[in-house]
């Protein structure tokens, strides 16, 4: 396994890591995910660690907080082996302190999973979701709190925008907060969003990429295909609607080029989109999931190989999309790039 920095921090995390929303299968969405239990979730670790895949994500929202518990039972002895991740700031009751990161609800809600994970700390603590509600120098204070007893050792966020990010990071710098290290962010195929801000200001600022659901919330795995019903046992029966959306012309234009590279390199068409995600610029680690242990050997083949740059350069230009406003205005005016040099191996401006 190929181990990277995240982002500008010293901590070695390895390409691959293991998302534990199929842990638990409690309630309507993580239900659909999966329902694994602690002896297969032992079993996937056993598996994911012969693999060297150390890291593990798990979040307090993820079946009411029983992925912890199961993530928790499944590491119980080799916690010095393994690399945990947790994220908290999306709603988990009724009560007005049980949504947000205020300094209250981030030092309970750190108290609460180092509780259900059975550990003594949190390698990566990190913000599910931007609090517009609360100071970000409250946010930052009450995180420096928790690193500086012990509890967390490395910080990041999730679906933060560009100028949240660079709010919070301006705050840390000001008064001498932990920066973040990591942004767990959606990438994938047929989601290139993170392209066009966030990954110029993962490079920019030293951020990490952890990428969640890089086979586009279930549609990259080559069993939804153009002219054919939506498999019985897809799981996007019941979660679509609580995914990001993709056009189905779109997805079945990048599904169709997987499809030809999966025949070409004799690969499965999840290892192939896995690849390509691999070789993104700031991804430091992309996380997969699986419900059963076949999946995850499938999805542990995705490294130890690489496309070649003509099969790279397919995938890039049909999932290529438009850049959003206000980044496509002046793509086609002569001197932008020698003004905003593009990313190397993100989406390309639309030819002129």
């Amino acid at each position: 396994m190929e181990y990277r920095r995240l982002g500008a921090s010293g901590l070695k995390v390895p390409a691959l890591s293991f998302g534990a929303g199929t842990f638990g299968g409690r309630g309507p969405l993580f239900g659909a995910w999966g329902d694994t239990g602690v002896q297969e979730a032992r079993r996937l670790v056993d598996i994911c660690l012969d693999a060297g895949v150390t890291m593990f994500d798990t979040a307090d929202v993820y079946s009411d907080g029983m992925s912890e518990e199961v993530l928790g039972e499944a590491v119980r002895g080799r916690r010095d082996q393994v690399i945990i991740s947790t994220k908290t700031g999306l709603p988990t009751g009724d009560g007005p302190n049980d949504a947000g990161t205020s300094r209250a609800r981030l030092i309970t809600a750190c108290e609460n999973a180092l509780r259900r994970l059975g550990t003594d700390r949190i390698d990566l603590f990190q913000l599910h979701a931007f609090d517009a509600g609360t100071p970000v120098e409250e946010v930052l204070c009450a995180l420096d709190t928790l690193v500086r007893d012990g509890k967390v050792r490395y910080t990041g966020v999730s679906n933060f925008s560009g100028w949240q990010v660079m709010k919070s990071l301006a705050a840390a710098e000001r008064y001498g907060f932990p920066r973040y290290t990591a942004h767990q962010v959606y990438y994938s195929l047929v989601g290139r969003d993170y392209e066009w801000e966030l990954m110029p200001l993962g490079l920019d600022q030293g951020l990490g990429a952890i990428v969640w659901s890089p086979l586009g919330w279930g549609r990259l795995t080559g069993k939804v295909r153009r002219g054919r019903p939506l498999p019985a046992g897809s799981r996007l029966h019941g979660t679509a609607a609580w995914g990001p959306p993709v056009d189905d012309d779109h997805l079945y234009r990048v599904v169709d080029v997987l499809c030809e590279i999966a025949e070409e390199t004799g690969r499965a068409v999840p290892q192939i989109a896995l690849n390509w995600l691999l070789r993104r610029p700031t991804v430091s680690s992309v996380v997969i999931g699986a419900r059963n242990e076949e999946q995850l050997r499938q999805n542990l083949g995705a490294v130890g190989w690489t496309l070649t740059p003509e099969q790279s350069a397919r995938l890039d230009e049909v999932s290529a999309k438009t850049a959003p406003y206000p980044y496509f205005p002046y793509h086609r005016q002569e001197g932008f790039a020698r003004l905003n040099p593009p990313v190397v191996g993100a989406a390309s401006p639309p030819p002129a």
